[in-house]
Order: structure tokens, then sequence, then C-alpha cells
């Protein structure tokens, strides 16, 4: 299909393909209509969206207002009724407990069995990596695929809300991408195309009154990825002498999950619930007096009358009815279905937590064992087996663009009965050295372990100096030449 009857389909996802069909003297109109796509599609509707729970901006119950219905049928808003707008944090709750508990303490590249072994991988990804990383996954998790750029030493961020992916029409591979931003809808847009052989600069221009003209024009021409740069004295200029790329698009996808979706799918249900269960019962106790009077036989009251009988209660707590027939006030109270609520609420977020996989540490008893917390943890473990087999499939191709092969290693962050796993560990001492002893003690971190192990190896061989200093020959004890057979004995 020919890019211009592309451009006229707009119900078409534009891929790869028809990036190349566009040619050079189409590239602008390409990309903004790529951006514009890209931001209709229901997968940027659903990130913007994740991000509005993200910040605990639940939409359903920010935007909720009371109706009633009159007598003609029709809706409309009740101005007198309380609106009180409770939102939860299940899902920035949620989606954190995942991501720290198989990133919380970082990836390595070193195994249980690669003894002394020195984590090369790591160094060359630099220091930033570990924060680069969590950053990525969660935008993976929450928008359901985040991207990653490896530019020269360091990864940057591309979520889904500034970064239009190209996909293969045929292998399903990114082939290209675009990614935009800008600072305010007032300021132009910024744009840059990336490709396999370099990337490209764009900006939106304005007219003389300040207002974005949405056209985008190229700010500078197709450059690569690594550039190398020369520097003359003389004259003090720093020139670009030439440049190379990777061997593929350093834009790399990572998948939140295998299902290839926002978390915020099926979960949004469940929160809205909750949300507007707790928000009502907080509008109800607004709404409803705790003690309410019924006035008889006072027909001939007036407003003013009943309000000033209202005001004496309040103020004096006694009131007289003045009427012939027998009139009196009597006190009620109403009291609101908290127990039925507060059950249904409780089901509700335990039907959250199931739903995803996660730990409600409320669950785990004080004291509890190890094989109970094991078996409170089996279905988050479930869940980051897939988690991680997402996040180890990414590494893998970003250290494929750096020439390396290797596989990240995952330590999950979880609580335990430290005291029992201890005492194993100790039990078993005797059997194990330095190394294994203090990666499986639970209070040390696997950054620790080189450290602790070099000072006590140091300690070893002072033990082991001072060991041989207070040894002598047995042949110099003169007053005993009988017993000199030769051997060293301590004192």
């Amino acid at each position: 299909m020919r890019w211009d009857e592309v451009r006229d389909d707009k119900s078409r996802m534009l891929t790869y393909q028809d990036f190349v069909e566009a040619g050079d003297a189409n590239r602008e109109g390409f990309v903004l209509e790529a951006i514009e796509r890209h931001k209709s599609g229901k997968a940027y509707r659903t990130a913007r969206m994740a991000d509005a729970y993200d910040r605990q901006e639940n939409i359903t119950i920010n935007t909720y207002v009371q109706k009633v219905f009159d007598i003609t049928g029709s809706k409309l808003v009740d101005f007198t009724a309380s609106n009180n707008k409770i939102a939860s944090n299940f899902f920035h709750r949620l989606n954190t407990q995942r991501t720290m508990y198989s990133l919380g303490q970082g990836v390595s590249f070193i195994d249980v069995d690669e003894v002394g072994k020195e984590d090369t991988t790591k160094e060359k990804l630099g220091k930033h990596f570990d924060h680069d990383l969590r950053t990525l996954a969660y935008y993976a998790l929450i928008h359901g695929v985040c991207f990653g750029f490896w530019n020269l030493d360091r990864m940057f961020v591309f979520p889904l809300t500034e970064f239009v992916p190209l996909w293969d029409e045929y292998d399903g591979t990114l082939k290209a991408g675009i990614r935009f931003w800008r600072i305010d809808q007032s300021r132009p847009m910024q744009v840059v195309l990336y490709e396999a052989d370099g990337y490209t600069r764009y900006q939106s221009r304005q007219d003389a009154n300040g207002v974005t003209n949405e056209r985008l024009e190229a700010v500078d021409e197709k450059r690569p990825y690594i550039e190398k740069t020369s520097y003359t004295p003389a004259d003090g200029i720093e020139q670009v002498s030439g440049g190379e790329n990777y061997s593929a698009l350093p834009v790399v996808p990572m998948w939140g999950s295998k299902l290839h979706q926002s978390t915020l799918v099926g979960m949004r249900q469940a929160i809205d619930s909750y949300d507007l269960i707790r928000s009502g019962f907080a509008n109800d106790l607004t709404d409803c007096a705790q003690i309410y009077w019924l006035v008889s036989n006072a027909g001939g009251m007036s407003d003013k009358d009943l309000q000033k009988f209202l005001d004496r209660l309040k103020i004096n707590h006694v009131a007289l009815v003045d009427s012939d027939d027998g009139g009196n006030a009597q006190a009620y109270t109403q009291e609101i279905p908290y127990a039925a609520r507060q059950a249904y609420l409780q089901s509700i977020r335990d039907g959250i937590y199931e739903d995803f996989g996660a730990l409600d540490v409320h669950t785990v008893a004080a004291g509890a064992t190890n094989d109970h917390i094991d078996a409170a943890y089996q279905p988050m473990d479930e869940e980051a087996s897939d988690f991680e087999y997402q996040v180890s499939e990414f590494v893998q191709q970003l250290l494929a663009l750096m020439g390396i092969e290797d596989a990240p290693v995952f330590k999950r962050t979880r609580i335990s009965n430290q005291k029992e796993q201890v005492d194993m560990v100790m039990s078993e001492a005797q059997y194990l050295d330095h190394e294994t002893i203090l990666r499986k003690l639970p209070n040390i971190a696997p950054s620790e372990v080189p450290a602790i192990k070099e000072r006590l190896d140091a300690e070893d061989e002072g033990r082991m100096g001072t060991l041989v200093n207070t040894t002598v020959p047995a042949g110099d004890d003169d007053d005993d030449d009988d017993n000199d057979d030769g051997m060293l004995r301590v004192y």
C-alpha cells in the first residue's frame, strides 16, 4: 500500500514498512502522523490512565458525582449530597512491590557457583544501571511496555507515553522509533527519530505570536550514535572526525508480562469499587445526622419556628413546642451499616492482592516459620518468575549491542524469619567456605560479600603469621638433647 493511501486510512497501525514506504520526501509528515495516531491509540490512552492511578489520582472516583432523578425521569446532579473522594493507592503499591521484589537489590552477573569471579559486566553497564533498570521495569508494568535506549555508557528510559514504536510487520521486532516530548503545551514539541543507522532531531515550528504550529522541521542531519571527535589546540575547536553505529537499533523494548498489557487492565474495576464504597461510607456519615427530631402536632410552626427550635436544642438542650393539641418532640438516632461495608471492603482488598499475586503482610502472623512465609510468597514467586523472564530478555538484548554474552542473576527481596535462617546456616558452617556462608546469610547484601570475605581472609593470614612466629625447633632445647627429634613445637 502506498504512503498516501496509508495516510488516508486513519484506523491503520503504522509500521516500519510504512515508514520505509513514506520515503525521505515525506519523512517529517510521516513522523507527525505517527505521533498523532499513537496518541489516539488504545495503548497510549491506557498508559495515560495508568499514570493517573499511579499518582493516586484515580479517574473514576475523582470524576464521580451524586445523581438523582426528578419526577420526569431526568438525571440531575445532587448538589445537596456530600461528595468526599477517597482514592486508594493500590496501583502504585502493588507495582512497586513487584518491581522491588526482583530488582530491589539490583541485578548481578555472577552466579552462586562462580566463586571469586569479578562482575565485569556490571562494571561496563555503569553505576546508574540498577536505578535506570528499576525505572524501566516499573513503566513496563504499568504501561505494558517500555523502551531502553543505550547511549554509549548509560541507559535512558523512554516510556510509552513519549515513544512511538515502529514494529516490523514480518518478525514483530522493533526496527525504528520516534521519541516526542514538550515541557508545556505552549512550547514547541521536540522529536527524535531513531533508526538503526543513526538518529535525526526535529522540532515543531512556532509562528510570530508564539502559537505552536504542528509542522516539523529537521534541526540537523542524521547523526551516528557513536561519534569520534578531534580537538585542535591551536584554534580550540572540537570537530567530529567520524562515527559508527551499533549492530542493531540501540532502543530495546521491555514487556511487563507475557500478556503485553498494562497491569491496570482488570485491576481498575476492583480499585474503583473499593474507592466508591469507602467514599460512600464517608458521605453517609456526613449526610446522616447523628440525632434527628420528629415534632408532632406542631403544624402551625413555620420554617423559621423550626429553626429556632433546633437552635435552642443545640444551645440550651431544652426547647418548648408551643401547641394546643399536645405537641411533642421525639429524638431518634440513625445507625450507618458499618459492619457489612467493612466486610465487603476487606473482601475487595483481599481479591486485589490475590489477583495481582502480591503479598499482603497483614496475612503473615508474627513469629511465623519460614515454611509459612514461603507458602505466603508462592503466588508472588510465580508472578516474579514471569516478570524476571521479561527483564532477562531485555538485558540480554542490551548486552548484545555491547558485544557481551551474559545473563542477569536476581536476588529477591523478601521478609523471613531471619533467626531461623541464620541458625540453619551456622549449623552447616563447618561444611561450607566463607563465601558460601556469607551469600546465604539473609542480613548481608551480595555487594557486601567480596569486602567481608577479603577482610576474613586477611584475618586468617594474620593468625597464620602469628602461629608461625610462636613456633621454635625442638632441637634448640639445650636442656633436653635426648628429645631432639627435629619437629616444631608450639608454646
